[in-house]
């Protein structure tokens, strides 16, 4: 008796069955392998930011420069109240790796003066924008909000292009009416009689406290990444100086106060920009470090 021969035919259905399953060429996604030679291209993550850390803001400033600032500390005869002045108190935060700050106050015999120093380390939490594009976007936030006044053109270039159609003499000074820095320019313009002194580039400050129009508020080019400078007086003469400025992914702000002890007094505004923008060059020298 014969036996009937299955082995060829199981043999034919099986090399069908394995053409079928490796003949294709495409994978189950519908993408195609790279060609030999090429890569697959992936989406290049955005770099993350220079600064994982921040600096200890009560130790940022120096004792001398804490005393140009705030000379009422000198006059602090408790020495542990003066040590307490000096220490400063650290600001509410959640978050110490992403936002810090501290403020001092002292009290002279002629005014009282506040400083504020505070750094915000920015994260992006977008692979497609980069840390340093995240702090660009907050610090031109601030920027805009402090509306600061079109820069005051040079006096050459005042004269170059000084017509018969100018409405206003060389070398004047914008109309203070229309400055955006919260009362800084109000009242007369700064060429008014009456200045209680000059500065040393000659810009008079007016009888009224008026900002003189070297000193407006304005962007620094000195300072960081980007940095401006806002310089704004209230009713009751109290003169605030901010600086603001970006390093990296950091955003660093100075905000500096004065309040006369009367009325009658107007804090000077080359004074306490000079103090503010040299605090903001050593703080700025210490993430070179």
């Amino acid at each position: 008796m014969q036996r009937k021969a299955y082995v060829p035919g199981v043999a034919a259905l099986l090399a069908v069955l394995l053409a079928g399953c490796t003949g294709g060429s495409g994978n189950d996604d519908g993408t195609t392998d790279p060609k030999p030679g090429e890569s697959a291209t992936t989406p290049t993550a955005a770099q993350p930011g220079k600064y994982r850390t921040l600096p200890e803001p009560c130790a940022a400033v120096s004792h001398g420069t804490l005393d140009s600032l705030l000379p009422g500390i000198k006059q602090v005869t408790d020495e542990e109240q003066r040590e307490k002045a000096y220490e400063g108190t650290a600001t509410q935060t959640y978050d110490t790796d992403r936002k810090v700050g501290c403020r001092w106050k002292a009290q002279s015999t002629g005014a009282t003066d506040h400083l504020l120093v505070d750094f915000e380390r920015v994260v992006s939490y977008d692979n497609a924008v980069s840390d340093d594009d995240r702090a660009t976007d907050i610090y031109l936030k601030r920027e805009t909000a402090a509306d600061l006044p079109e820069p005051v053109a040079s006096s050459e270039s005042s004269d170059a292009s000084e017509s018969p159609e100018s409405s206003s003499p060389s070398g004047s000074s914008p109309d203070p009416s229309g400055s955006p820095s919260g009362g800084t320019g109000s009242g007369p313009s700064s060429s008014a009689s009456g200045a209680e002194g000059d500065d040393e580039s000659g810009s008079a400050t007016p009888s009224d406290g008026s900002t003189p129009s070297a000193l407006q508020p304005r962007t620094l080019d000195d300072l960081g990444d980007e940095a401006f400078l806002d310089d704004a007086l209230s009713s009751s003469r109290q003169r605030t100086v901010t600086v603001v400025f970006r390093t990296s992914n950091v955003v660093v702000t100075i905000q500096y106060d004065e309040q006369p002890a009367t009325t009658t007094d107007v804090p000077s505004s080359k004074d306490m920009q000079d103090r503010a923008r040299k605090l903001a060059s050593q703080l700025a020298g210490t993430f070179d470090d």
